[in-house]
């Protein structure tokens, strides 16, 4: 008898541990190149999951609520150990998406995603290394909201006039927050018909190094106001997240 009962107990615990984690191999696509790469994540969530990056092998692990599922898995190459200029970006998804382990100290690349509202939501993030995927974007100039490069030192953080080097200002973070969402609404919405709103930085503790705005959009005839969150470092200059957050009701 309690064999008969302790049997299908196993079998429901093993189907539901496979269920909570589901890996997945890489497929590759053009582009790229020796130094510079770029991965681009899709899954679907319920409540909170966390992708794990480890060269072209990722692992999808539903931490709270329905099994989370993949969509796609897609790379220029396999994510190399202790990646040159690494960067995360949230793409799309309406809760918050962010970089829990960073791959640069010899592990692997865990991106957290949490969903508090009902139902399940789709999410797609990219990560990216090498310093060839900023090469394609304008570059700075003055009154621009970010630092002149004829001072780059090629170490990722710059001078103005080649002198000492000077952390970001809550501007020049707001003008490389507004670049990175507008890439992302564009690819979104696709439309370019978008315009920012008042930014500022967190005031919560501990956050004072995020910028927090909105930006309206004018697509499909109808125009929608949105959030978003993005993460800056103020040493380099660089934007470690960046996301949409939700439509804002008028």
């Amino acid at each position: 008898m309690y064999r008969r009962i302790l049997l299908p107990a196993v079998v429901c615990l093993t189907i539901v541990g496979s269920a909570q984690a589901q890996n997945r191999r890489a497929s590759f696509m053009g582009g790229g190149g020796p130094d510079r790469g770029k991965c681009t994540v899709e899954v679907v969530v319920d409540t909170a999951a966390e992708v794990e990056i480890r060269g072209d092998n990722a692992n999808l692990r539903t931490i709270a609520g329905q099994p989370a599922q993949w969509r796609r898995f897609e790379c220029t190459g396999p994510l190399p150990s202790n990646p040159a200029g690494f960067r995360f970006e949230g793409v799309d998804g309406r809760g918050r998406q962010s970089l829990f382990r960073d791959p640069r100290n010899g592990g692997a690349a865990v991106v957290r995603i949490e969903d508090t509202s009902g139902g399940a939501e789709g999410y797609t993030f990219d990560i990216m290394w090498g310093g060839g995927w900023d090469q394609g974007r304008p570059g700075p100039g003055p009154g621009d909201g970010r630092f002149d490069r004829g001072g780059d030192r090629g170490d990722g953080r710059y001078d103005r006039g080649g002198g000492r080097r000077q952390r970001f200002t809550t501007e020049q973070a707001v003008g490389v927050c507004e670049t990175s969402i507008r890439q992302q609404a564009e690819r979104r919405f696709r439309t370019s018909n978008i315009n920012f709103g008042r930014a500022a930085l967190d005031d919560n503790p501990g956050r004072q190094d995020w910028v927090l705005g909105r930006f309206d959009v004018r697509y499909r005839g109808r125009e929608e106001s949105y959030s978003y969150s993005c993460s800056v470092n103020f040493d380099s200059g660089n934007v470690r997240t960046a996301q949409i957050g939700s439509r804002v009701r008028r």
